[in-house]
Formats: structure tokens, C-alpha cells, sequence
């Protein structure tokens, strides 16, 4: 499935492989993983087990790579930008194993999650131990506010949660709803990972609300875009079925829009298709033809667009260096990505 014209093929590819937009920044994102090892032990054997399976490179890392571009780009010199950036990373796979057991899911990016693998007693209880000793580690750092950053964003992504499991199958949710959802649970560790690489590079306090809100829009980009991917992308790249979200009950953006806009028949049929809790192939094509058929999933990359293009306005504004324009291609990369 393809957008329209207006979404043109130039603008939907990015030449930047995560490799390119890390080099300057390559030996710390080494070091990061280095330490998402060592964070990963354990004497438990089950812990250790587990971490390793969760630790093993396979997501993006653009949450560290977020903190350290950001530290660096004020001429950060420490080592502690390795710590946080490893702690963010943990704090983000806690995330995902409990929005895996909320959802029921059974796969991302093409391995099994902890979920399946494990049962979800046990998956409930290591979320829980990672956001723990993740605010716990975090005692350790020299700086009072980044702890105080970390520790409200992780009750912000949480309260995201708990807010999109209750508006979890309806189909009057608003787009201001949906909207407020994603900034609490995906664009708040965005932010917070540019506001402490911010806070360790000593940046004045508009510097660091500036990166803050440059964040706060890159990762409501991000969120949107991994919300459209969901209707346009493939299984291969996506590790997971297309059409993975509406079958779990969460209404996103292409479907807000095409409740809203398309007439009282298809929204009608819409909500009859949503109320199965296992969407099987025909049921799925027929809600991604109506989707695709009334400009949702247009408007929907238009909204991760203006996202995108405040993220590049604040950070234009600025110290112009390498680790500047690393961050611009990093806000191209996320707009244009396939998975």
C-alpha cells in the first residue's frame, strides 16, 4: 500500500542508514551497548536470562543517541552521557514489555516478546524490576535534575499507558486524545533524553527547553509515523503483522481520521470489524481499503510532517556543529523511515 501523490517518492526515502546518522557519535553509542550488557546481569538466573534476550541489539538505540548528540552538542566530556543513555534505553524496554502485555502481543521486531516467551506473570514483574533499578541507577548521577526528569517522565509514560488501555476499542476517541496519549507515553522520553544530554552539556535553561520541545515534536513524529506504518508498512520490515494495532484495540490516528470523515455507513462497519478481538485477512483488508480510500493515511503523514518540521526549526536556532546537523538527519531519518 502506498500513499497518494502527495507524498511523493523522493520525500518517502531517506539515504541515511542508522550507521551514517551515528558516526560521530559511534564510539559512545559502543559504550552505551557496553553498559546495556553489564545492566543486563545478574545473579538471578531467570533476570540475567531474560536481559540478555531483551538487550540483544535489535532495536534503533534512538533514544541514547538522542542524549548523547544532545550532550555533545555543547561540548559534553564525561562519561556519564553513557550511563544515561544506557538507563533511557532500559526505561524504554520496560515500556514495551508491559505495553506487549497490555496488548497481547506476540511479536516485535520479528522475535518473540518477552510476553510469549516467558508467560506474563514473569513479564509483569521484570517491567516492573527494570523501571525500579532504572530510577535506582539513576541516584547515581552528579545532576539532581536529570534524576528528577527521569523519574517524572517514566510516571508520564506510564499514566500514557494507562490512558490508552482505557480508551483501548473505542471508537469516539478524539484526536486531541489520541494526541495527549502519545506525547505522555512515546514523546515524553524523546524529550527527556535531549533535555539530560542538555542538562550534562551545561546549556543555559532556554538551551535545554529548546531540546526539550525539539524532542517532544521528533518523537510525536515518531509515534505517528509508527502508527501509519502500521497501514502502509510490510510484515519483513515491520516484524509484525500489518494492522497489529486496530487487532489489539488501539485506535491510532488513520483511524480516528476515517471514523470522523467518513460517513455514518463505513463508520458504522468500522466499529462492527474493531469489536473482534483477532481481526483475520478479509476483515483486515476491508478496514485497510476504507482507510486507504478517504485520504487518512495523507493526513496522517501530513501530521507527522509538522512535527517534523518544528523539531528542525528549534534545533536550526541552534549552535551550528556536526552534532547539529546530526540531529537534523536524525529528525529526516524518523519521517522517512520504513520501520
Amino acid at each position: 500500500m502506498k500513499l497518494s501523490k502527495n507524498t511523493s517518492s523522493k520525500e518517502s526515502s531517506h539515504p541515511l542508514s542508522m550507521n551514517g546518522l551515528y558516526k560521530n557519535i559511534q564510539k559512545s553509542m559502543i559504550k552505551v551497548e557496553e553498559e546495556l550488557n553489564r545492566f543486563s546481569q545478574s545473579k538471578n538466573p531467570l533476570i540475567s536470562e531474560i536481559n540478555s534476550y531483551l538487550f540483544h541489539k535489535s532495536g534503533k538505540r534512538i533514544r541514547p543517541a538522542l542524549l548523547v548528540l544532545c550532550s555533545k552538542l555543547y561540548g559534553y566530556k564525561g562519561y556519564e552521557h553513557i550511563f544515561m543513555g544506557a538507563l533511557v534505553e532500559a526505561i524504554h524496554t520496560a515500556s514495551l514489555i508491559h505495553d506487549d502485555i497490555i496488548d497481547n502481543s506476540d511479536m516485535r521486531r520479528g522475535r518473540q516478546t518477552v510476553h510469549s516467551k516467558w508467560g506474563p506473570n514473569i513479564s509483569v514483574l521484570l517491567g516492573d524490576y527494570l523501571y525500579i533499578k532504572t530510577i535506582g541507577l539513576s541516584l547515581e548521577s552528579h545532576y539532581r535534575e536529570i534524576i528528577q526528569v527521569l523519574t517524572n517522565t517514566s510516571a508520564k509514560m506510564i499514566e500514557g499507558e494507562l490512558t490508552e488501555y482505557y480508551m483501548s476499542g473505542n471508537v469516539d476517541i478524539k484526536e486531541q486524545d489520541y494526541l495527549e496519549i502519545i506525547q505522555k507515553k512515546t514523546a515524553s522520553l524523546f524529550s527527556a533524553s535531549c533535555q539530560m544530554g542538555a542538562i550534562l552539556g551545561n546549556a543555559s535553561p532556554k538551551e535545554k527547553q529548546s531540546l526539550a520541545d525539539f524532542g517532544m515534536n521528533l518523537g510525536m513524529c515518531f509515534q505517528i509515523i509508527d502508527d501509519l506504518l502500521d497501514y502502509t508498512g510490510n510484515e519483513k520490515d515491520m516484524g509484525k503483522p500489518v494492522l497489529s494495532d486496530a487487532g489489539e484495540g488501539r485506535i491510532t490516528l488513520p483511524l480516528i481520521y476515517t471514523l470522523n470523515n467518513d460517513g455514518k455507513g463505513n463508520r458504522k462497519r468500522l466499529a462492527e470489524l474493531l469489536k473482534n478481538k483477532k481481526l483475520d485477512g478479509d476483515f483486515r483488508e476491508e478496514i485497510l481499503k476504507t482507510v486507504q480510500g478517504n485520504g487518512a493515511l495523507d493526513y496522517t503523514y501530513q501530521k507527522a510532517k509538522e512535527h517534523n518540521l518544528k523539531s528542525k526549526k528549534i534545533i536550526h536556532n541552534l549552535s551550528s556543529n556536526v552534532y547539529r546537523e546530526d540531529l537534523l538527519s536524525l529528525s529526516d531519518y524518523i519521517l522517512h523511515r520504513k520501520k
